[in-house]
């Protein structure tokens, strides 16, 4: 049987295989590269907003969708000549119209590209309708958008921090749901795909997959932290158990969710070409990836950490250092008095702090006559004999 075989089996029977929090700064180091690269991304590149962000013209065209037809309407666009016309977006509306997008036009460019469009479709130029989006609707849903995310990360942050009775899983859990979105925010910078109200849509979708991924890894910390007394580990100990036994739910889940998402990108890129489901498929599959790995990576190494930081845990580290330090002693003066070929009488010191000193090896008593027990009868143990 493989190795990696082997590893699932004992993750499903719920062993613990991988020592993933021993390997924080790792992660820490792996995450910070990655949300380098994004934000340079987003500072350099920029996001390409789209038509409702930014504003522009809207033109719906009655023609019959065809594999031509967004290439088409298109080239009919950047053929009138007009300047700054390379970013027109087209795209298609059910089975009979074609959306055009454009940068603002004046009305003598209005009527020049709602005649063009109307030539193309062979239709009257009043059936082709136009609008005129201003960037205001844009920064409207922006600045409602960045509201209700203020909202909704105190909210849950009170939530979790009163759920779990612990401030620091309220803040491990953030920090993972921030680190989600600076990701997909920047990954949407380097490949240049347009942010839509879609993109919106997906990223707040992301947020809940992001803490619920989150929250059932919490759940299994605090219901091993409870068996700290019992076990004798540390709450990094417990907390990495606690990830071994739901990762592979972790890994599955994510599949499953993933590749349909999959599927859709694929098709708004390779299919579609343009359209709301490529911006929402390639934001919801870079987040629901991201949420998985911070929720098991960025979310629980935080809470160790600051966990191992508190009195209580120092304390609790001093304690077992203590009785391991015992039981080394223990098994050190067993073995000697099993190897040594007189009996040796050994010590163990069990007072509080004896870990901190260096101990003392067991001495071994020196030989001489055994002196074995003497049969007595009860007169004479009544006389003291």
């Amino acid at each position: 049987m493989a190795a990696p075989f082997r590893a699932l089996v004992r993750l499903s029977h719920g062993e613990n295989v991988f020592d993933l929090l021993s390997k924080r700064r790792r992660w820490y180091v792996l995450s910070a590269v990655v949300l380098v690269i994004c934000l340079v991304g987003i500072g350099v590149r920029g996001l390409n907003l789209s038509i409702e962000f930014r504003g522009g013209s809207d033109f719906r065209v009655p023609h019959a969708v065809t594999a031509t037809t967004v290439t088409d309407a298109g080239q009919v666009v950047t053929g009138t000549g007009l300047p700054e016309m390379s970013d027109v977006i087209v795209t298609t509306i059910g089975a009979n119209t074609v959306q055009v997008q454009t940068r603002s036009l004046t009305s003598p460019e209005v009527t020049q590209v709602r005649g063009a469009l109307a030539q193309w479709a062979g239709v009257p130029s009043d059936q082709v309708s136009y609008s005129l989006i201003g960037a205001s609707w844009g920064q409207q849903i922006t600045q409602k958008g960045t509201i209700a995310l203020v909202v909704f990360l105190v909210l849950v942050g009170l939530v979790i921090a009163i759920y779990f009775r612990d401030w620091r899983m309220a803040v491990a859990a953030i920090v993972s749901v921030l680190h989600d979105l600076v990701v997909t925010v920047g990954v949407y910078a380097w490949v240049g795909f347009s942010v839509t109200p879609a993109t919106l849509t997906a990223l707040l979708t992301i947020l809940g997959y992001s803490l619920y991924d989150t929250m059932v890894v919490f759940d299994r910390v605090r219901e091993n932290v409870h068996e700290l007394p019992s076990r004798r580990e540390t709450y990094g100990t417990a907390a990495n158990r606690s990830l071994n036994e739901v990762l592979l739910r972790s890994i599955n889940t994510t599949i499953i969710g993933v590749l349909p998402v999959l599927a859709l990108l694929i098709a708004g890129v390779f299919v579609l070409g343009t359209g709301p489901i490529k911006d929402l498929s390639l934001a919801m599959f870079v987040g629901m990836i991201s949420g998985a790995y911070s929720s098991i990576f960025i979310a629980t190494s935080l809470l160790v950490d600051m966990k191992e930081r508190t009195a209580e845990m120092r304390d609790w580290r001093r304690k077992l250092a203590r009785h391991e330090e015992r039981e080394r002693q223990r098994d050190a003066a067993e073995e000697l008095a099993a190897t040594s070929p007189v009996p040796v009488v050994v010590g163990v010191d069990v007072t509080e702090g004896a870990a901190q000193a260096d101990p003392e090896p067991p001495a071994p008593v020196a030989p001489g006559e055994r002196h074995q027990p003497q049969h007595r009868t009860r007169t004479e143990r009544r006389r003291g004999h």
